[in-house]
């Protein structure tokens, strides 16, 4: 099954692909600034049977030099035979673009990454037909970026190394500094802020990581209709205290609350449905009354 932390390790390359130079800086190859970056189908399947899919491929045009395609592979850990699916990918590739292919492999931990190396070599005893080489970004590579600024600048960077050391002890710190400067870019750029956001709730899924981000997110002020885990802590943290506040006028005016009214005051997370009730709440004879002209009301 593909799971989120597979598919943000990949996607993000996509989807930002901004990330490419400051990667592949870390691999020491060289890559233009001004190099442009497509998404190419990942469907390297030749007949119905055999299905192959490489996580994402990607084709760099840069301004200096000829294009190539960048294969990019999500890998969680050693899967005996992956290394002649990567030769596979790597050879379907150039033979259908007629460009000349690299094949990155993104890790979450030590052992992956120093298997995934290779090189893995197709032959025989004394001769080597074909030799696959990939470019492996994980932990041993990929920075800890704590310092908030240094995260502003290399955004992209920073959250593909928060999830390649989501399982290390510096996962926390590079989480935090992250969310303090996506609370920073939200008042110049609230759209990236918000993917930046959402992306790593998603990938980091139900992780010790994604429960760290999640306490985070609490504290964070929400982007509305995104249904995520901030803004339901939002909205939850919002209603609560309107419903103490119709609780406390009813109380004050001498209104008794039976128990299924108290608990429906309470569990409610409609914002305009709260504050009608709270606007009600100064002016009915009857507790029930808030309720009136809705589904359910006496």
């Amino acid at each position: 099954m593909v799971t989120s932390a597979h598919e943000g390790l990949h996607r993000i390359f996509q989807e930002r692909p901004e990330i490419l130079a400051p990667v592949f800086g870390v691999l020491g190859v060289p890559l233009s600034a001004k190099a442009t970056v497509d998404a190419v189908t990942t469907d390297v399947t030749e007949t119905r049977p055999l299905e192959r899919r490489v996580d994402t491929v990607l084709r760099i045009g840069p301004s200096d030099g000829e294009d190539f395609l960048l294969a990019i592979e999500s890998q969680s850990g050693k899967v005996a035979g992956k290394e002649r699916s990567w030769a596979y990918y790597v050879s379907y590739l150039q033979a259908k673009y007629e460009l000349p292919v690299l094949l990155l492999v993104v890790c979450q931990d030590q052992a992956t990454a120093k298997w995934a190396t290779g090189p893995f070599a197709c032959g025989t005893s004394g001769w080597t037909a074909l030799r696959v080489y990939p470019l492996v970004a994980g932990p041993d590579n990929l920075p800890v970026i704590t310092d908030v600024r240094t995260v502003a600048k290399n955004l992209p960077l920073a959250v593909l190394s928060a999830l390649a050391h989501a399982r290390s002890s510096d996962g926390d710190a590079i989480l935090e500094a992250i969310s303090s400067a996506l609370q920073e870019l939200r008042e110049t750029d609230p759209d990236t802020a918000e993917y930046f956001f959402d992306f790593l709730e998603v990938t980091l899924g139900k992780t010790p990581a994604g429960k760290k981000w999640e306490d985070i997110m609490s504290f964070v002020s929400y982007f509305p209709g995104r249904g995520t885990v901030r803004e339901t802590a939002y909205l939850e943290g919002q209603a609560k205290g309107k419903a103490e506040g119709i609780l406390f006028v009813l109380e004050v005016r001498g209104i008794p609350v039976a128990a299924d009214v108290r608990e429906r005051i309470t569990t409610c997370t409609d914002l305009d449905r709260v504050d009608t009730w709270l606007e009600r709440s100064r002016t009915v004879a009857r507790a029930e009354d808030l309720f009136a002209g809705e589904s359910g009301s006496d």
